[in-house]
């Protein structure tokens, strides 16, 4: 997995949100983007962290940070996951793995020394400009919103 580093130009990609728009980070142009990427809608790792961005959203706001999340889940399992939890940012569904590719953030993965391919839990941290400010690899889930406004110093 080769993720992308702070000050490289987070890539220009397009994808469907939740609800079947397109979206693309060229949309955020001069606005602070959280791009959060996690492995599976609705597991109890990725709940606990959707949850508290979602909790400490309006403060996420406040700083001026838009939250974006992406998985290879599809839009229909994104919505499911909105709803069940509230979520009120949006999902990027990467169902072909363009942008977790992209980012570096697919590659191998082990759980009980079984290895597997899959999207690790990494957030990048994208300036009014484009450019990767953080890349978090270390995701504390259940802090994951005092983490991000923390490093941006906020």
């Amino acid at each position: 997995m080769n993720t992308l580093i702070a000050g490289t130009t987070a890539p220009i990609l397009a994808g469907k949100d939740q609800n079947g728009k397109d979206i693309s980070l060229s949309d955020f142009s001069g606005k602070k983007v959280v791009l959060y990427f996690y492995p599976e809608d609705d597991t109890p790792g990725c709940t606990i962290e959707a949850c508290n961005l979602r909790d400490n959203y309006a403060l996420l706001q406040s700083k001026g940070l838009i939250i974006l999340g992406i998985s290879a889940d599809s839009e229909t399992s994104h919505q499911a996951f909105i709803e069940k939890y509230s979520l009120p940012f949006p999902l990027i569904a990467d169902v072909d793995k363009t942008w977790s590719e992209a980012f570096g953030a697919y590659g191998e993965k082990n759980m009980y020394g079984k290895k597997y391919m899959g999207i690790h839990r990494v957030t990048f941290l994208i300036d009014e400009n484009g450019i990767i400010s953080h890349v978090i690899k270390k995701v504390k889930k259940e802090t994951h919103a005092e983490q991000i406004i923390s490093l941006l110093g906020l």
